[in-house]
């Protein structure tokens, strides 16, 4: 399977694990990669030192392309920069801020560059800013996500008749259809994230994995726009957040209420009750904890398949 994707990350198929904190660490990362699709380490909940251990030992796990995530909104983010380019990381997903900030300087030290943004707007800033590629995220995404709510369906045809360089689909993707679908609407390859939190190697606590594959349709909301829009499943502290919006909460009072290490408390914990749960639209469909290999199986053998089939659709 080649195309811009896989001849820009040098993989086999233009498949990308989302680099999801507190779920994604070299263990996932190194996986994806030997199974053929680009795996991430999610920059985002990490130290400085533990980002560098999670490196070195995604090298010795993997021998293929992977990529570091890193929201720049993050505090230390000078530190990791210089740990990413120490370590010679051959790719850099950038989120959450201007990817004019660190693009030339990182691409400068042999990194490709890719930003995601939820709008065709930011996605035409990020390909002014000179990135490698682009992700266009749509609505369905778990974790932090647009304030516009646009869909896959519309974002991707949206931002590919626009951007001349690369484009990744994310938003609502879990199986190989919805991975044929998202590149007929005109994305070069996919990001998943849902999916890869109940894989075997994901560092999600075990109770959030259970509590992903119970989901159902309708069990999350995005919610606290007012900070940094999130996906959550629908448990006692998303519960509270609403309650407080019934009672006009500030954006203070929000901040407030969120606190720190919220995320960390229920996806890495496992505190369903008090923790931040994100997850995508896509838990609906969720139903099996498996090898990150065979979740590229799956999906790349329905992709294939389906691909062949499609003319009976006419």
């Amino acid at each position: 399977m080649n195309n811009r994707i896989t001849e820009l990350f040098g993989i086999k198929y233009p498949l990308i694990q989302a680099g999801m904190i507190w779920c994604s660490g070299w263990k996932l990362a190194s996986a994806v990669s030997n199974a053929g699709g680009l795996g991430i380490i999610g920059a985002g909940s990490m130290y400085p030192n533990v980002l560098k251990e999670h490196i070195k030992k995604c090298k010795e796990a993997t021998q293929m392309p992977f990529a570091v995530n890193v929201p720049m909104l993050y505090p230390d983010i000078e530190q990791l920069m210089e740990i990413i380019i120490e370590e010679k990381v051959p790719i850099v997903f950038t989120s959450a801020g201007n990817p004019k900030t660190w693009t030339a300087h990182l691409q400068s030290h042999g990194c490709k560059v890719v930003h995601v943004v939820s709008s065709v707007k930011f996605a035409l800033k990020a390909q002014a800013a000179g990135v490698d590629a682009v992700v266009a995220e749509g609505f369905e995404a778990g974790g932090h996500n647009g304030r516009d709510e646009t869909t896959t369906l519309c974002l991707i045809p949206m931002v590919s008749q626009v951007l001349d360089i690369p484009l990744i689909g994310a938003g609502g993707i879990a199986t190989g259809k919805a991975m044929l679908a998202t590149m007929v609407l005109g994305a070069d390859g996919v990001q998943i994230g849902s999916r890869f939190v109940t894989s075997a190697e994901s560092s999600a606590h075990s109770a959030f994995k259970d509590a992903v594959l119970k989901a159902s349709e309708g069990d999350t909301e995005l919610t606290l726009k007012e900070l940094t829009p999130v996906r959550l499943l629908k448990n006692p502290f998303f519960r509270i957040i609403q309650e407080a919006y019934a009672k006009g909460a500030t954006k203070e009072d929000l901040i407030k209420l969120l606190g720190r290490a919220r995320a960390k408390k229920g996806m890495f914990e496992g505190d369903l009750i008090d923790g931040e749960l994100e997850i995508g639209q896509i838990a609906g469909m969720i139903r099996a904890i498996q090898p990150a290999s065979e979740i590229i199986d799956e999906i790349i053998t329905e992709f294939n398949h389906a691909s062949k089939n499609i003319t009976t659709l006419l």
